[in-house]
């Protein structure tokens, strides 16, 4: 097994200890940056013109040029897997990230057409979630708020990830174990820590309005998913209350895929099954178009040893 991953930064190809960004980067000195995370399923990059696309549409928005195109990138990202697929060990899979940042700042060489280019993988931290496909993720709020769109859009991938980081660490000295869930300034359900929440009630499935979330790819695949079954959808501002009184919840994200939620703010969420039928309906459906059992990948990895970590 390779001992040491690849990664690519500004046109060089390398081992992960030779790979640096300057310490005059604006990503690296103001988070002047944005990124976008794919993932693998059986070392195979799914969605990955989704995520470029996002990507992309992150950096017209701070209006960095990457200078790269989407074909370019996609084909840098294909090239670094390839070269890292021999580390992944038995049932693992990567997270597989494009990162551009403005490039140095001003009177440091740095202008619009000199971005920093990082493609790296990661791998996915099973060990530390299987528990949650087993009993449930808990989820709790934060007091910190999701950004809101009228100071930057939430629907931008930026590195401002610090209300996410005060969040977690909030909830990670209350409950731990739990994961984090922000609200908007108005006290609606914006996202769960790095995914987007959905509810099920009477049948129906509930998830915030995307206006103060960042819409995950995953979240797209569930509803059409959803849709393509006569599932009626709705995306509309919920609150505590339908938090509180939803049948089921479950959480989606690129590594999660679909994943039960067992209480919310320490309160059971329904009749307790984890997970619930809709819940479970859906994730048959999307194991089946990722071709994989993703559930079972996860559950190789448990141990009743282990307190189960978002991160």
């Amino acid at each position: 097994m390779q001992k040491e991953q690849i990664a690519y930064v500004n046109g060089n190809i390398l081992p992960e200890s030779q790979a640096s960004i300057s310490i005059n980067d604006r990503g690296f000195i103001f988070g002047d940056a944005v990124f976008d995370t794919a993932r693998t399923f059986n070392g195979k990059l799914l969605f990955l013109e989704d995520h470029v696309d996002r990507l992309f549409d992150s950096c017209k928005y701070l209006d960095i040029d990457p200078v790269l195109s989407k074909t370019q990138i996609i084909a840098i990202t294909k090239e670094v897997l390839s070269k890292n697929i021999s580390c992944l060990g038995e049932n693992e899979d990567f997270w597989v990230t494009q990162r551009v940042t403005r490039g140095l700042r001003s009177g440091d060489s740095g202008d619009k057409n000199n971005p920093t280019i990082v493609v790296n993988c990661r791998k996915i931290i099973f060990r530390k979630r299987a528990a949650y496909f087993v009993n449930g993720i808990p989820l709790q709020v934060s007091s910190i708020r999701r950004t809101p769109p009228s100071a930057i859009s939430p629907r931008a991938k930026t590195h401002n990830y610090l209300n996410m980081v005060l969040a977690e660490t909030e909830v990670g000295k209350q409950s731990p174990g739990s994961w984090a869930v922000l609200l908007d300034e108005r006290g609606n359900l914006c996202e769960g820590l790095g995914c987007n929440i959905f509810l099920v009630k009477n049948g129906i499935l509930f998830t915030p309005s995307d206006i103060y979330t960042l819409a995950g790819i995953t979240r797209k695949i569930v509803m059409d998913l959803a849709k393509k079954e006569k599932i009626e959808v709705i995306e509309k501002d919920l609150d505590l209350y339908d938090a509180i009184t939803a049948d089921e919840i479950f959480l989606t994200s690129t590594s999660l895929c679909i994943c039960p939620a067992t209480s919310f703010n320490g309160i059971t969420i329904g009749e307790g099954k984890i997970p619930g039928p809709l819940t479970s309906r859906l994730q048959a459906l999307f194991k089946k178009q990722i071709d994989m059992d993703f559930i079972a990948q996860y559950l190789h990895f448990f141990s009743k040893k282990r307190k189960p970590s978002p991160f």
